[in-house]
C-alpha cells in the first residue's frame, strides 16, 4: 500500500491530570466518534448517553468548529457521564483539550502533533491513538509507542472527505501482519459489513453516522455489537 503525504465559567468540576498514573485497559470493540451535523438536533451528551447504553465502549469527540473554551466545556461534561459507565474519552486532534479537560487520550492524524511529542505532554497514563493510512504509519505507530492504530478509511465514507484512498478489508489483513497493537476499522462501517471487517483482522469498528445518524443511537449501536459477536 503505497504512502503518499501531502473569559468563561465552568459549570463541570475540572479533572485531576495525574501525568504519571497508571493506564487503564481500554475495549476499543465499538468506537463512536461524535458528529454534531449528523445528531439530528441532539446534543453529544444525549447521543454518547444512549450509545453507551447500547455497548459503545470508547468515544473520541471530534469537533472541528467549536472554540476552544467550548470544546472544553463539551470535553469535561463527556468525561463526567462517561466516568459513570467506565468509558474512556478521547479527544481528537486537541492535546490541549485533552489535558484542560482531564480526558483518557488523544486521537492524532498523520498531519496532527507528533506521537512523541503528545506523549510528552499527555504523560505514559494517557492512551494515544494514531490514524494509518498506509501499512508505513501503522508501523512508525506502532515503534513510536502508539495505544492502538485506527484504519483509516476501511471503505469510501461521506462522513470524512480528506482522507485517502479506502484500503479494503485487504489493507486491514496486511497491517494486521505487521503490527501487534489495538487495529481499528473507520470508515464507510455499518451493520451490513462490520462482521467483514472483524474477520478480515480489526479488533474493533469505529463509527460515526451508523450510530449518531441513527432514530435509535442505543439501538444501533446494540445491533452493531451483535453483528460484530458474529465475525
Amino acid at each position: 500500500m503505497p504512502c503518499i503525504r501531502s473569559a468563561q465559567t465552568n459549570s463541570v468540576p475540572v479533572p485531576e491530570l495525574s501525568k504519571s498514573k497508571r493506564k487503564k485497559p481500554a475495549d476499543y470493540g465499538l468506537y463512536l466518534v461524535t458528529d454534531r451535523d449528523l445528531s439530528l438536533g441532539r446534543s453529544h451528551h444525549e447521543v454518547v448517553a444512549a450509545a453507551v447504553k447500547g455497548g459503545v465502549s470508547c468515544v473520541q469527540l471530534r469537533e472541528k468548529e467549536l472554540d476552544t473554551r467550548d470544546l472544553i466545556e463539551e470535553a469535561r461534561h463527556l468525561k463526567q457521564l462517561l466516568e459513570h459507565y467506565g468509558v474512556p474519552l478521547i479527544i481528537n486532534d486537541r492535546v490541549d483539550v485533552a489535558l484542560a479537560a482531564g480526558a483518557d487520550g488523544v486521537h492524532l492524524g498523520q498531519k496532527d502533533m507528533l506521537l512523541a511529542d503528545a506523549r510528552r505532554l499527555l504523560g505514559d497514563g494517557a492512551l494515544i491513538g494514531i490514524s494509518a493510512e498506509c501499512a508505513e504509519d501503522a508501523v512508525r505507530a506502532e515503534k513510536e509507542g502508539a495505544d492502538y492504530i485506527a484504519i483509516s478509511p476501511v471503505y469510501a465514507s461521506a462522513t470524512k472527505t480528506d482522507t485517502a484512498p479506502p484500503l479494503g478489508l485487504s489493507g486491514i489483513g496486511a497491517v494486521r501482519k505487521l503490527v501487534r497493537l489495538p487495529l481499528i476499522g473507520i470508515g464507510g462501517i455499518n451493520d451490513a459489513n462490520i462482521a467483514d471487517v472483524v474477520a478480515a483482522g480489526a479488533d474493533g469498528i469505529a463509527v460515526i453516522s451508523a450510530i449518531v445518524a441513527a432514530p435509535s443511537p442505543e439501538e444501533a449501536a446494540r445491533l452493531l455489537r451483535r453483528r460484530m459477536g458474529r465475525a
